[in-house]
């Protein structure tokens, strides 16, 4: 497996764990993708499975990371999984209520195409602004140094909190149910945000890991 991603660049492998769902070897590692907290609950309150979650997973990444000690394969896989779960952490939606699957329950439609709640922030709104992903990274790249330091001074249960802050703004749905314009005026500053942070703070990690 690790083969398969020699060579290539971090964008190139930041998907790698959603590529490998499908392989029995690695269906342990679905929980792995999402942490729940429910409503009125902290994280402490709600527990951590035992099949572990994505903030377990993370700081267990970056301690094997930094130690060259890994629980599953070698030092590219557990990068790999460190730069996906970093992106994942960071779309609201993969800290979920513990009701609708992190929005994939919630049937919509979107540019009156049958969709649903999660579909929309992993890839809706960002594939209707019409950019290339090149046009949009450097567009993405324009943060400030004082922004850059605070989310960088931040934890990994942080970046979760922050995620379900943002629950309510997310879930405020219109009654037809039917997500075009309005929705994403209403929300491209928030899913903007939280690209740029997962990349900052993705840069922080790894110049902790290797600088």
């Amino acid at each position: 497996m690790t083969k398969v991603m020699e060579g290539k660049t971090l964008a190139e492998i930041s998907n790698h764990m959603d590529f490998i769902k499908s392989d029995p070897k690695y269906r342990h590692m679905g929980s792995w993708h999402y942490s729940t907290i429910p409503d009125g609950q902290t994280y402490e309150q709600a527990g951590t499975p035992e099949e572990g979650d994505i903030i377990g997973t993370i700081q267990r990444l970056i301690s094997e990371l930094e130690s060259k000690n890994f629980t599953d394969e070698d030092e590219l896989f557990a990068l790999a999984c460190l730069v996906h779960l970093i992106g994942d952490i960071h779309q609201p939606l993969h800290v979920g209520n513990g009701e609708d699957k992190g929005g994939n329950d919630v049937k919509l439609e979107y540019f009156w195409e049958d969709s649903n709640l999660h579909r929309v922030w992993d890839s809706g709104i960002i594939n209707k602004q019409g950019l290339s992903f090149t046009e949009y990274t450097h567009w993405l790249m324009r943060t400030k140094t004082a922004d850059k330091t605070a989310w960088q001074n931040s934890t990994v249960l942080d970046w979760a909190n922050e995620s379900k802050s943002h629950r309510e703004q997310i879930y405020n749905l219109p009654e037809r149910m039917n997500l075009t314009y309005r929705y994403n005026f209403d929300n491209i500053d928030l899913l903007n945000l939280r690209l740029q942070q997962a990349g900052v703070r993705l840069a922080g990690v790894l110049n902790k890991i290797y600088g």
